[in-house]
């Protein structure tokens, strides 16, 4: 059983920084892809960044400039900066893995979900 639990999560002014924690546990491969999605209010859910075990990085268009991902393969652990938050960043923010052999962590591909932390950001 595999297990992905979201942190970091909270209300925080615009311009201000978050980091959001998955922490990953159970038995799972260790070449698997491990990522950030979120889904805004009245919006479908979209990949923001995804990590490589390798480290490489690969960000959707619209979090280019402002969000970092990282990943620590001894704690099992990927991190998603976001700096600065805008209002527009406002969703549920949910961590996933899957294996995508070097193509982008769509949905179908996923094969953990973490339940989800949101991040409210105000104006």
């Amino acid at each position: 059983q595999v297990q992905l639990v979201e942190s970091g999560g909270g209300v925080v002014q615009a311009g201000g920084s978050l980091r959001l924690t998955c922490a990953a546990s159970g038995n799972f491969a260790t070449n698997v892809d491990m990522g950030w999605f979120r889904r805004a209010p009245g919006q479908q859910r979209e990949l923001v960044a995804q990590i490589s075990s390798g480290g490489r990085e690969r960000y959707a268009d619209s979090a280019l400039g402002r969000f970092t991902i990282s990943r620590d393969n001894r704690k099992n652990t990927v991190y998603l900066r976001i700096d600065p938050l805008e209002p527009e960043d406002t969703a549920v923010y949910y961590c996933a893995m899957g294996r995508t052999f070097g193509r982008p962590l769509l949905p179908h591909v996923v094969n953990y979900w973490g339940q989800g932390t949101q991040v409210t950001v105000s104006s």
